[in-house]
């Protein structure tokens, strides 16, 4: 067994606002900066092609809106339908913790799609953009996640292994590291594709791009994390990997699709 290995073991609390005791979150904080980070870089996307403030921060607000309330249904109906359809109004009880990534992705698309309907907007314009600014907010949620010592991955004696001490005293694989790293990696690849090559790519390449890799990442990342819940012990592939099949699915269509669809070609088709 490996010795060398990392005592993980922060508050999830960064500190308490005096005078109301109000504790801020690590976890809240990078939320909150991903959407202040995606609606920088979405800025800079809009600026350069022609589109205007006004209509970004009405994006915004659908995709803040569709993050929260999907991520929020999404846990509650994936991982615990039975409990949450008895008590209907503890899914508003957001403040104690449990978000889904894949229904926060279903919530940003419904997003997009109420946004393109709305204005008219051409829907895979949108999702290419959006797309190059996920992997920068899933890395920042996934930090929030490691800071909160949760979504732990299985126990091994890699010699990078985390001990999460509120949890137990048992090295594991630090698995939202691995993701937020390559999600990181992921994002600095998608925006030089933007930056440098987005005149020539297919329409909705870069949206096909982001459900391949990042729900292949996200299907292999299960096989060393642990279940989330006690139903999943009994599958062959946990609820995480179920739902990643889809995402990886749609992901090659579009990027077959794309071929057909040079940027030229969709100024005026594809609308919602």
């Amino acid at each position: 067994m490996h010795t060398l290995f990392v005592n993980w073991n922060p508050s999830p609390e960064m500190f308490t606002i005096p005078g109301i005791d109000w504790p801020v979150r690590w976890y809240g904080l990078m939320w909150a900066l991903a959407f202040i980070g995606s609606h920088f870089f979405m800025n800079r996307f809009f600026k350069a092609e022609g589109r205007t403030e006004k209509d970004l921060d009405i994006l915004t607000l659908y995709i803040i809106l569709g993050t929260v309330i999907g991520a929020r249904l999404g846990h509650c109906l994936f991982y615990d339908p039975g409990y949450y359809l008895s008590h209907p109004l503890d899914i508003l009880k957001i403040y104690e913790g449990g978000l889904a990534s894949h229904g926060g992705a279903l919530g940003i698309v419904a997003g997009m799609l109420l946004y393109c309907r709305k204005t008219k907007e051409n829907w895979l314009w949108i999702f290419d953009r959006i797309c190059i600014v996920v992997p920068f907010a899933a890395a920042l949620i996934r930090f929030g996640n490691l800071m909160n010592s949760e979504i732990i991955g299985k126990p091994t004696d890699v010699p990078w292994a985390f001990v999460f001490s509120s949890v137990d005293n048992l090295p594991r694989h630090p698995a939202q590291l691995y993701e937020a790293l390559f999600c990181i990696v992921l994002f600095f690849v998608m925006y030089s594709l933007w930056k440098n090559k987005r005149e020539s790519l297919g329409a909705g390449f870069l949206f096909g791009l982001l459900s391949l890799c990042l729900f292949t990442e996200r299907f292999l990342d299960e096989f060393v994390k642990e279940n989330q819940e006690a139903f999943e012990q009994g599958l062959t592939l946990n609820m995480g990997q179920i739902l990643s099949i889809p995402f990886i699915l749609i992901g090659i269509f579009m990027i077959i699709r794309s071929k057909k669809h040079k940027p030229e070609q969709i100024q005026n088709t594809d609308q919602v």
